[in-house]
């Protein structure tokens, strides 16, 4: 027996299959604000993370749930029983980097993988957002578009072959990815519907390099407020693309006086977002509501200030998120983490993923 029958038996790092490929796409387009993206795949899932100019972070975390199937092997052979190096999962995980902008096209390659919401027009990317068909439901999906790719051409009955590999995929296009490790390239099986055209696309990938750490220490934080996306997305997308940056303010919540929190007349607002920029500045305040604050925590007076141009790059994600945590350290380390609902009920083990986004503050001398 030759070491090439050996190497034929090793079973690829990963093989995932989804069958429909609109959130995992989405996911990705929440942080491909820059191509090259670090790869990150372990038992849990994946990890996407890109930088920009040192300063801004994106991390997007898909976990293995999001797929309909989802296999990973490690790439590190098991240690010899007697080896001194027995650190077990500390390093279960392979890593690569991949040019993101290549693998959302592959996804989108029948045009039915969701809005592409490319460039800086991103922020119109959810008007023609079709919501995905939970299972049980009659009705088709509202408007005049073409629903290429929502149903199969035939019913969903009476398609083999391709089925075993994508199942049902009425709902959208299917997707089976695999990864033989490292110095191979990933690999997607794409198919529009059972019966319908399928392709195959190998995308190269690269060593991965050591990128961007902005580690955020949580008994450090100054400034702690979850919302609904909605209120920021509404007020993040009223404001001039030509603004040089965004400034946060918070202040501690008024005190609580039998059992009421009281109203100073002139109390600074809990929070406060201002742009500022070459025509003029504008500021928006938040009013004291649970309705709109549904968590608000802050130690001290907080006042830092961002690049817009930073901040705007979370707009992709926003726009496709139902909460967002706010958090700000004591150094101004901004942290946001978007929270993407999963289309699978919980019931059908569906996971909601998240988005996070940490930016530094800019220096004083910069302000």
């Amino acid at each position: 027996m030759s070491n090439d029958d050996d190497e034929v038996q090793q079973p690829p790092v990963l093989k995932a299959s989804v069958n429909d490929v609109r959130h995992f796409a989405s996911l990705l387009r929440g942080v491909n604000f820059v191509n090259r993206a670090t790869v990150t795949i372990a038992k849990t899932g994946f990890v996407v993370i890109v930088e920009e100019a040192r300063t801004l972070l994106g991390t997007a975390y898909i976990f293995a749930n999001t797929f309909d199937e989802y296999t990973y092997h490690s790439e590190t052979p098991p240690a010899p029983q007697n080896s001194q190096d027995s650190d077990g999962d500390e390093d279960d995980n392979s890593a690569f980097e991949i040019p993101l902008n290549t693998l959302i096209e592959c996804l989108n390659i029948f045009g039915t993988a969701g809005s592409s919401g490319s460039g800086a027009g991103a922020g119109n990317a959810t008007s023609k957002y079709k919501k995905w068909k939970r299972p049980g439901e009659d009705s088709e999906p509202e408007g005049d578009d073409d629903d290429r790719g929502w149903r199969s051409s035939n019913g969903g009955s009476g398609a083999r072959g391709i089925d075993q590999y994508f199942g049902n995929t009425e709902k959208g296009t299917g997707m089976r990815m695999s990864y033989a490790g490292s110095g191979f390239p990933l690999t997607l099986l794409i198919a529009e519907d059972a019966a319908g055209p399928t392709t195959t696309c190998e995308i190269t990938t690269y060593e991965a390099e050591p990128h961007l750490q902005l580690p955020f220490e949580s008994d450090q934080t100054v400034l702690k407020i979850i919302l609904k996306s909605s209120w920021l997305r509404d007020a993040l997308s009223e404001l001039d693309p030509s603004c040089d940056k965004l400034t946060i303010i918070g202040n501690p919540p008024p005190p609580i006086v039998n059992g009421k929190q009281r109203q100073q007349p002139r109390a600074p607002p809990m929070l406060r977002i201002q742009a500022a920029g070459t025509f003029g500045s504008t500021e928006m305040d938040y009013p004291n509501d649970r309705d709109v604050l549904e968590t608000f925590e802050c130690t001290r007076h907080v006042s830092f200030s961002y690049r817009f141009g930073h901040i705007s790059r979370t707009l992709r994600a926003l726009q496709s998120s139902a909460k967002t945590s706010l958090r700000i350290d004591d150094e101004g380390l901004l942290s946001l983490q978007f929270l993407m609902p999963s289309p699978k009920s919980k019931t059908e083990g569906g996971a909601d993923a998240f988005i996070e986004f940490r930016c530094l503050a800019l220096d004083d001398e910069l302000v």
